[in-house]
């Protein structure tokens, strides 16, 4: 039997007067459906800690903007709006891309509230309203590896004022050393130094944890720096504030923004921590293999050929690049092939240069 238009928009419009949905009348067993602002709690409270640091900002952009309206009422393009107001919105710094960013990051915000909804029971991948607007496209990366005299010329900036030099330069030392992200360097605890064996236990996104070798030097000032300002408990936080409270990102962004000042080239090309894992992961592949690289960096994922499967690298592998990287002597590493010794002459001096001043 053909349906008649007519009646079915009467269908629709008397529905809604009612506040009733068609899935309301199906049967189903689907729960009551909340409205975004009943439902965001749920959200935040099974999300972790770092997905709520991530994704917080956007959800309450969320509940603001459709506070009162069932998660099940919201459209794809009352979502596409929401992209929209956030890229237009978004803070000017100096890596921004015009907004593209924020408005990705509200996409990928929105999947992850109704990813929740759907694994609760409220809707399928179908309805979901967060899942059918697509996500600006990537634009390529401009980040790169810096070169032995740029890297130079930022711990040099880095030494040559602030109000923490040491903080600043344990920390650039040890993100050039390991290659690690911001959260993870965050995160070490005392108990995450290992000075015997030269080597941090590095916590990052996904509840990925590693042993990662850095340079006995840097151990030993690691050690040093956070007994000095109060670290006793072995839960106690490895990077601190002369006032002995535990540093946060904040630290980051004033460490590069006094950089940038100095130094007007690395505020231009919009230069953070993320060019320094960049740089020494980079080296590592070129002088050390892909293998390696890829264990440097804590990379666990199998996505990509099958071959990546057997292309491994063990702690030792990692010393051993560390070792010649740095031009210092690592307690695991075994002997470096030839090339990585040679290539790592020039670069290592760059190393060498950040080693004053940090005591």
């Amino acid at each position: 039997m053909t349906t008649d238009p007519d009646r079915v928009a009467t269908a629709r419009a008397m529905l809604e007067h009612l506040g009733v949905t068609a899935a309301d009348l199906t049967g189903s067993n689907r729960p009551a459906v909340p409205t975004v602002a009943e439902y965001l709690p749920a959200v935040v409270a099974a999300a972790s800690p770092g997905t709520r640091r991530t994704y917080g900002s956007s959800w309450r952009r969320m509940a603001a903007a459709f506070a009162d309206r069932r998660i099940d009422a919201v459209r794809a393009s009352d979502i596409e709006a929401l992209m929209r107001q956030a890229a237009a919105g978004a803070r000017s710094r100096r890596n921004s891309r015009h907004g593209r960013h924020a408005g990705e990051h509200l996409i990928a915000a929105a999947r992850a509230f109704y990813n929740r909804a759907i694994a609760d029971g409220y809707l399928t991948v179908m309805d979901s309203p967060a899942h059918r607007v697509r996500k600006p496209r990537r634009l390529p990366n401009t980040r790169r590896a810096l070169t032995p005299d740029e890297l130079s010329d930022i711990n040099a900036a880095a030494r040559s004022g602030g109000n923490d030099i040491v903080l600043d330069a344990l920390l650039l030392r040890l993100h050039t050393e390991t290659g690690c992200r911001r959260g993870g360097a965050l995160a070490l605890r005392l108990t995450d130094l290992d000075t015997d064996h030269a080597l941090i236990r590095l916590r990052e996104k996904g509840g990925t944890q590693r042993w990662q070798p850095i340079t006995p030097m840097l151990g030993s000032r690691l050690n040093d720096h956070a007994r000095a300002r109060g670290a006793v408990a072995p839960t106690d936080a490895l990077l601190r504030y002369r006032n002995g409270q535990p540093a946060t990102y904040r630290r980051y962004d004033l460490l590069w923004k006094r950089i940038g000042r100095q130094l007007p080239w690395v505020a231009a090309q919009g230069i953070t921590t993320h060019w320094l894992s960049h740089t020494t992961l980079t080296w590592v592949e070129r002088h050390s293999g892909y293998g390696v690289a890829r264990a440097y960096a804590g990379h666990t994922d199998s996505r990509g050929p099958a071959t990546t499967t057997y292309i491994k690298a063990d702690l030792h592998a990692v010393a051993t690049a560390l070792a010649a990287l740095t031009g210092q002597p690592h307690p695991l590493a075994t002997s470096a092939p030839m090339v990585a010794i040679v290539g790592q002459a020039s670069t290592g001096s760059s190393f060498k240069r950040i080693d004053d001043d940090q005591t």
